[in-house]
């Protein structure tokens, strides 16, 4: 969750803006970064200030010749999102069946982009699902770019001299249900650009799709796990074969607490920084995984959400979501590039759990079902 649209999962920064929106419509808000100005945050550069609206806008896109109308891979990418956003957050209060709704935050900035932060909290099914749209143009400080490319700490990263300007548009969600037989979902899928830095005019353009679908339940049931990841592998054998075993492989990589010695959950598709192959056909793909995500989930809410489970169960269920948290604060890229530009804190910390939970040195006993649970975690399994 997550996210920053530019990275990979999670998402945006800076608590919403008091005037609000508990507008009972639509859920949360995505992670990216913000525009910058000649301020000094972190590492140089600064943000403009969040707008509280009281409406979505029609775009959040800029007036530059790639906005309404121009059909360029922003728009589509822009009105993509918002789609989703829609009709994932109705089919969740559905689902939630509580007539919960979720509160919405809506909010531009003067130079261009803005976003959509959805949340319901605390409904009969999920304790907190957030479903966020991001759109952001912005300047990011050298190590922010790096940290968005995932290249942080390497050996010859800083290719860029100076500040770069880059666009940024994603949508991302996590959903943590109530029930410990319920699996916390978690998507993200982004579309970036950077234009080349002041101090480096005849740098190229670049640009670059990212996101992925993944699984993170408290307890092995196959039929659930297969299901989810069958709709992962259509999704990406409409495109290229190739994609469902790599980005199978990346995700489990990816998702990887090392300090801990174990992946956040069990899995699904993850890529990032993907731009090696037509643009049209990419911008493809993130619409069909982003419209995977319903089908791929919702057959198994409904099978789980009324499982009966005891208080066990329920304290096994925060001890993982406390695994959910360390690797979103410690190893997320898409919270370490908001951070490190400013982006929207609320948004960024959406994905975090309601409650979680730490017991000095727990091991479950070798056999049980907890057990299970951290061993494929720890020895990621092929699921087709």
């Amino acid at each position: 969750m997550a996210s920053s649209l530019l990275s990979t999962p999670s998402q945006t920064l800076a608590p919403a803006p008091a005037a609000a929106r508990l507008r009972a419509a639509r859920p949360a808000q995505v992670l990216f970064p913000r525009r910058s100005r000649a301020l000094r945050v972190r590492a140089s550069v600064a943000i403009e200030k969040e707008t509280p609206e009281s409406e979505p806008p029609p775009t959040f896109l800029r007036e530059d010749g790639q906005g309404a109308g121009s059909g360029s891979v922003r728009e589509r990418f822009e009105s993509m999102i918002r789609r989703v956003q829609g009709e994932v957050c109705a089919a969740l209060e559905e689902a939630d069946g509580s007539g919960a709704r979720f509160v919405e935050d809506v909010w531009s900035r003067p130079g261009g982009g803005g976003g959509i932060s959805r949340v319901l909290q605390d409904g009969r099914v999920f304790e907190k699902a957030g479903v966020n749209v991001s759109v952001v143009y912005g300047v990011m400080p050298p190590d922010a770019y790096r940290a968005a490319k995932g290249e942080a700490g390497k050996n010859g990263a800083a290719e860029k001299p100076g500040p770069v300007p880059f666009f940024a548009a994603g949508i991302s969600s996590v959903l943590h249900p109530k029930n410990p037989f319920a699996p916390t979902l978690h998507f993200n899928y982004r579309y970036f650009e950077t234009d080349a830095p002041k101090d480096a005019p005849g740098a190229p353009r670049s640009w670059w799709f990212g996101g992925g679908t993944d699984l993170t339940p408290s307890y092995v049931i196959e039929e659930d796990v297969k299901h989810f990841h069958s709709v992962q592998k259509q999704a990406c054998d409409k495109f290229d074969p190739s994609f469902y075993p790599k980005f199978k492989k990346w995700c489990d990589d990816y998702f990887y607490i090392k300090h801990r010695n174990e992946r956040r959950g069990l899995g699904g598709i993850f890529f990032d920084d993907l731009n090696n192959y037509d643009q049209e056909m990419l911008l493809g793909f993130a619409t069909a995984c982003a419209d995977s995500v319903l089908p791929a989930y919702l057959p198994i809410i409904e099978r789980r959400k009324d499982t009966p489970f005891n208080e066990d169960h329920k304290a096994w269920q925060q001890l993982r979501r406390g695994r959910y948290v360390e690797f979103n604060l410690v190893y997320d890229r898409g919270t370490t590039f908001g951070l490190k530009t400013g982006g929207r804190i609320e948004s960024i910390l959406v994905s975090l759990p309601l409650t979680a939970r730490w017991e000095y040195d727990h091991k479950p006993e070798e056999g049980t079902e907890e057990w299970k649970l951290l061993d494929a975690c720890m020895n990621p399994k092929e699921w087709l």
